[in-house]
């Protein structure tokens, strides 16, 4: 077969069911064997930018592998952004682009570039294709490495002569690769966890990518142990509501250390080294806290800090493996003390809890909204079954405080810092699972980042409910600012960051869709409890105080 209907076959075989693109003259022969390819609909983005969040979203919705078609150099260059996040966020996605007929690259055609060169330092791996019957090789190589711990986006560049060959290719099978199985050895970890008087637990994003949250909570409870999720964690790695979970610890070293001091065990989990926002001197661990590490990457082992214990291997196999050697060393001494464990710190965890909804209560009031109240609003408003796509900076951090999400996949965010991934990521999240109403929270300047999104939305009548949290600024940035330059910077003097005059309704009516501008705390709560019933997209503006307490 010719090498575009290789491509077709290869992408089917691999479990792809949509591809996500922006194209250009360089992937014509492509589009035009979409047209007898209905089983692969093209989900057209207008930048890509957010073609790359639609199938980030896409992929971590449904498990899978997902296909991104971009343009030349030009387009990779726009979809970089999302690559980035992709690979922080560890989400597989083959991301193909078509280059320039190889027949006059010499000639430095317009549009060509090292698109390899371009691509690599933000993909696990980057190639180009000179051969049509290399294609179906490397595509194939391509999808396994996506896949392959620890996951991400794989790269293929493809010129125009390739794909629009007309010669005969062989198409190679799939591969079945065994998953790897459980760390060999836990006697160490088991040893240093059954004699430990104050355990804790740092869940990381790896817990919740290899669905293993049940594990872990019986490993908790087993353990007497509070979880803590890793600093501005991806997903769902612990149940919200479970009574053993403390929350997220925050992204500096002195402040995790802090949180930690109390414990002379702690458990890291599938966590990628702590990942600190601002530099703090030393370590995260404190003096004299040994540390169980267990990761499904070998390479994460000990690499920021010393280990008493690591254990590489499948996360769900090893979390299986541990509990089981710990369950022969119970005593009952233990067993009681455990049992006090759980009893003191889910007394500690309800306290704080009560306390923080109580003072996000009463704040709710009339536009501009408190943003903690607001947050409150949305997370008591969201239906059951939904899931929340957050990229709101810092009404994101006052939303984390709220939220009680026990369902694996009910809560998406990147930890990768490119802005404007909250619009693409939840149109993908709902193509990939249309059973579960999506709410999308978003800052308003990472909404303008990603502000084309809305017209695929639109396009395909991907029902998300966008909640836009405007405050007409960037606020992490001046609270930033204002922790660095101390108590003086209250003078409230900030250059480039402020965004007075956006008007979201007339953004949405843009790409023609519907909007309102919330005027009260409990009408927000109310729009979003109807985000289930929704059938077209919905753009929620939702007015809040500014920094330092002034209107948004």
């Amino acid at each position: 077969m010719k090498p575009v209907d290789a491509l077709l076959e290869i992408v089917r075989s691999e479990g792809v069911r949509h591809v996500f693109g922006n194209p250009g003259t360089t992937e014509l022969p492509f589009l035009e064997a979409l047209v007898d390819a209905p089983d692969l609909p093209y989900v057209l983005g207008l930048q890509e930018g957010s073609v790359v969040a639609m199938a980030d979203g896409y992929a971590r919705a449904t498990g899978r592998t997902a296909f991104v078609n971009l343009h030349v150099a030009a387009g990779l260059a726009n979809g970089l952004i999302g690559l980035l996040n992709a690979s922080r966020s560890r989400t597989p996605m083959v991301v193909l682009a078509g280059q320039q007929d190889q027949r006059h690259l010499q000639a430095d055609p317009m549009l060509a570039g090292d698109l390899v060169g371009l691509a690599s330092p933000a993909v696990k791996s980057a190639v180009e294709v000179h051969q049509p019957y290399d294609l179906p090789v490397l595509l194939r190589r391509a999808f396994a490495l996506a896949r392959r711990t620890p996951s991400g986006p794989v790269f293929v560049s493809v010129p125009m002569d390739v794909l629009s060959s007309s010669s005969s290719v062989d198409v190679p099978a799939v591969s079945r690769v065994s998953a790897p199985g459980a760390s060999s050895d836990v006697s160490s970890a088991v040893r240093i966890l059954a004699e430990a008087t104050s355990p804790v637990i740092v869940a990381g994003d790896g817990v919740g990518r290899d669905g293993v949250v049940p594990a872990l909570v019986s490993l908790a409870e087993r353990l007497g142990a509070p979880v803590w999720s890793q600093p501005m964690f991806d997903g769902v790695d612990f149940p919200g509501s479970h009574p053993l979970y403390a929350g997220m610890l925050p992204p500096r070293h002195e402040a995790i250390r802090a949180e930690l001091e109390a414990h002379d065990v702690v458990v890291i989990v599938g966590c990628h080294a702590f990942m600190p926002h601002h530099w703090t001197p030393g370590s995260p661990i404190p003096d004299g806290c040994a540390v169980v590490q267990l990761d499904a990457d070998p390479a994460e082992i000990g690499r920021n800090f010393p280990v008493a214990a690591g254990l590489a291997g499948a996360l769900g196999a090893t979390l299986a493996a541990v509990e089981e050697a710990l369950a022969g060393e119970v005593r009952p001494s233990t067993a009681a003390a455990v049992e006090a464990r759980v009893a003191a710190i889910g007394g500690r965890i309800s306290e704080k809890r009560a306390a923080v909804e109580r003072a996000a209560r009463d704040r709710y009031g009339p536009a501009p909204l408190d943003p903690p109240a607001a947050m409150h609003a949305v997370a008591s408003g969201l239906p059951d079954d939904a899931v929340v796509v957050e990229e709101a900076i810092t009404a994101g951090l006052a939303l984390r405080t709220v939220l009680r999400l026990d369902r694996p996949r009910s809560y998406v965010h990147t930890i990768g810092g490119g802005l404007g991934w909250g619009v693409g990521a939840a149109i993908g999240t709902r193509l990939g699972d249309p059973s579960r109403p999506v709410v999308a929270v978003l800052g308003d300047g990472c909404t303008m980042f990603g502000l084309q999104g809305l017209w695929s939305a639109v396009r395909y009548r991907v029902p998300v409910t966008f909640v836009v949290v405007n405050n007409g600024e960037y606020r992490t940035l001046k609270e930033t600012l204002d922790g660095l330059a101390g108590p003086s910077a209250a003078a409230g003097t900030y250059v480039g960051l402020d965004l007075p005059g956006l008007d979201w309704q007339a953004g949405a009516k843009l790409f023609g869709m519907a909007s309102t501008r919330v005027a009260h705390t409990e009408e927000l709560r109310a729009l979003v409890a109807g985000a289930g019933d929704r059938t077209e997209p919905l753009l929620v503006e939702v007015p809040v105080t500014a920094h330092g307490g002034r209107s948004g």
